[in-house]
């Protein structure tokens, strides 16, 4: 019997008909992740099953090192088959992780292989995907029509050239990539170096002079337009947590002025400097009509070692535990009270704080759109199946499950869209479940709107088709 089977994570009569009748097969909206607009452009393929599998994919990187793996055949200059061989050896160590699931339903999804991944299959594994690799059909292009990608999310910095998506909406490709603006090296005050050199990439992308925080404003403000005209309709912020301290314009110009010179900002300064610039930068994204993420909560970089050898995104973060409501409630309520609150889309990363984030939402809603404010899907370690089930459950305790916009891949790999199937799945049985219970109606079409509206169409209309 193929692993996973037909029935894969579903455990009652009406999750395997919810899946097999309504989500399967309903188009993907991948909102938010990290494949490189570049490679779309130019229909990339690759040479091997390393490239495409191992290159850049950190999640399998740490459980590489966690079985013995010599860095050397993850990150060094081992032959790619040497590379693969070392993966091979390490999947059946995997059990009751997510990636042994997500690795025997991409061999299936992408290379019809039904074989489980081990030293004894790996020769046979690495021949047979090579081969299908070879074929013309096997490239981004192919990967997204394939899986019915309606519509990316790439992940942007504003000093980005948008070059390579304009490329893209000039192509036939029928998938929408979209940017998405993430200005997070602007809050760097505390490292004017880095701050500083990356000033000097906005001075020269936006033609803007930089010597005053008017300008900065400025600067920011072009590029944002510059991003809306090539399809962005998305921003994002990646920070450990929502400053709580607020800034005026006086008090902010002194820090940006003293960053510029090469004073690095103290602590307490960066969190004053960068809740003004998420002020203003809401305020941005309002007046476009546009949805604001916050992934919020991880420390990351936290081997001092491995970062200085391989430097960032190289799986070397993990769950942090920060004080995540008073920031929140601090910013969402700033954004409120001026009536510039956008869109907005909240990602946690410590479990801990599913129902402080769920509830929140409900406490900024305001009826002007329908689920205006989102608790996001289980995002990185919690992008499995016991995370999604939580926060589902805390979604749907605390407010509407049916206005969800659904999973995303968060991805640097072309080969994670199974992933929405996982969740699918995931969702389902949880629905299903509850309703062969008897704790949901026996409605089968009340059921079914459900789960399309999760998997896909409220993705759709708040980020795919306007």
């Amino acid at each position: 019997m193929a692993y996973p089977d037909r029935d894969f994570l579903l455990h009652s009569p009406s999750a395997k008909r919810l899946f097999h009748e309504v989500a399967d097969g309903l188009p993907i909206y991948d909102y938010h992740c990290h494949l490189p607009p570049d490679e779309i452009a130019r229909n990339h393929r690759w040479s091997n099953l390393t490239e495409l599998w191992l290159g850049g994919d950190h999640y399998k990187w740490r459980l590489l090192r966690a079985n013995g793996i010599d860095e050397r055949f993850i990150t060094g200059d081992a032959a790619p088959e040497e590379k693969f061989q070392a993966w091979a050896a390490t999947v059946p160590k995997t059990l009751r992780n997510p990636i042994h699931h997500w690795t025997h339903l991409e061999l299936q999804r992408y290379f019809g292989i039904n074989l489980l991944l081990s030293p004894d299959t790996a020769d046979l594994i690495w021949e047979e995907a090579n081969e299908k690799l070879s074929d013309e059909s096997f490239c981004v292009h192919g990967i997204l029509e394939k899986f019915d990608v309606r519509m990316v999310g790439t992940t942007d910095d504003p000093v980005d050239p948008l070059d390579t998506h304009h490329a893209i909406a000039d192509s036939a490709l029928s998938t929408k990539v979209r940017p998405t603006f993430r200005p997070d090296k602007a809050f760097a005050v505390d490292q004017p170096e880095n701050f500083n050199a990356w000033i000097d990439k906005l001075e020269a992308i936006s033609d803007t002079d930089i010597s005053q925080l008017g300008d900065l404003l400025t600067a920011l403000h072009k590029r944002h337009d510059a991003f809306h005209e090539a399809g962005c309709r998305l921003s994002d912020h990646g920070l450990d947590h929502c400053p709580a301290l607020r800034c005026d314009d006086a008090e902010a110009a002194i820090i940006f002025e003293k960053a510029r010179t090469g004073q690095a900002a103290t602590a307490e300064e960066r969190e004053q400097f960068t809740f003004y610039l998420l002020l203003f930068l809401g305020r941005l994204d309002a007046a476009r009509e546009w949805t604001k993420q916050l992934h919020l909560g991880p420390f990351r970089n936290v081997n001092p070692g491995m970062f200085e050898r391989l430097g960032p995104d190289s799986g070397f973060d993990t769950i942090g535990d920060f004080r995540q409501g008073p920031g929140l409630v601090n910013y969402l309520g700033a954004l409120a009270a001026e009536n510039t609150l956008p869109k907005i889309v909240l990602y946690n990363i410590n479990p801990t704080d599913n129902y402080l984030f769920a509830a929140m939402t409900g406490a900024f809603q305001d009826g002007t759109v329908a689920g205006k404010i989102q608790f996001g899907s289980g995002w990185w370690f919690l992008d499995q199946k016991e995370g999604m089930e939580m926060q589902i459950n805390a979604l749907s305790s605390t407010g509407l499950l049916s206005r969800f916009v659904g999973m995303l891949t968060d991805s640097r790999s072309f080969l994670s869209f199974p992933r929405h199937e996982y969740f699918r799945r995931i969702l389902c049985n949880l629905i299903g479940n509850d309703a062969d219970r008897g704790e949901l109606p026996d409605d089968f079409e009340t059921l079914a709107n459900l789960v399309r509206d999760v998997c896909s169409e409220n993705a759709a209309r708040q980020f795919g088709d306007v």
